[in-house]
């Protein structure tokens, strides 16, 4: 059974349709990576299936069931979500921001410091980072930080929304791998929006590009490299 299912989803912003009647399943345990420019309704879908936003029609099916508004937050922790800029806390130190929510849902002390620390060390942040706080970290260690934070309750299903978008090539090739390496390590459900086909294509099994609210091809990316479907798919690798 998959973990995630659209059925004939639409979503309007006043009058302005941001997705159109979508219908499909997200393989589990895979990289589905969902690509399109700005305004494609990438991170709309991404926000539907997070519980951020009601459809305005169809249905969005977690974890088997439609999505019960009224206890969002107890489907939210079985779901990582990871954006651009990481959402860090200021005032509190990396060790206080990625243990969060082992304080929140009363996770032991010792198997929370345990995770923490295995977590940490899949995204090469050493020991002395726990007592350092946002402001003292460079782009990608915020980023490597959020990674972490997301994936504290090892989470089935993650979604990252352009959570690469504003690192430098270097820091972003080397948390691709940090995240490929997560995905060997505990393979789970993830989501990844980008407006990076490259990015798409590297770290993804599957693909699906968007434009204006639909769904114009959606498979495993070596059908999509291999068997362009139509002038939209060849334009689209092409930026």
């Amino acid at each position: 059974m998959s973990l995630i299912r659209f059925e004939n989803v639409s979503h309007y912003y006043n009058e302005t349709q941001a997705l159109k009647g979508l219908t499909f399943e997200i393989d589990n345990r895979k990289i589905t990576a969902i690509a399109g420019k700005s305004g494609s309704g990438k991170s709309t879908l991404l926000q539907i299936i997070n519980g951020l936003i009601r459809p305005s029609s169809g249905s969005a099916i977690v974890f088997g069931s439609m999505l019960d508004y009224r206890k969002i937050n107890e489907t939210r922790l079985k779901i990582g979500y990871s954006v651009q800029g990481t959402g860090l806390f200021p005032h509190m130190t990396v060790y206080e921001n990625i243990s969060l929510l082992g304080r929140i849902t009363g996770q032991l002390k010792h198997v929370t410091e345990m995770r923490v620390d295995f977590l940490m060390s899949l995204v090469n942040l050493t020991p002395l980072f726990k007592t350092k706080y946002p402001y003292q970290l460079s782009g990608g260690e915020q980023q490597r930080v959020g990674l972490c934070r997301a994936m504290l309750l090892n989470p089935p299903v993650f979604l990252l929304d352009e959570a690469f978008g504003a690192l430098d090539p270097e820091t972003r090739n080397e948390i691709h791998a940090e995240l490929l390496n997560m995905q060997k390590l505990e393979p789970r459900t993830i989501v990844l929006v980008t407006h990076d086909l490259k990015e798409a294509l590297k770290l993804s099994d599957n693909l699906m590009l968007l434009n204006e609210g639909e769904i114009m091809q959606y498979a495993p990316k070596e059908k999509i490299l291999s068997e362009p479907a139509n002038e939209f798919v060849r334009n689209f690798t092409t930026i």
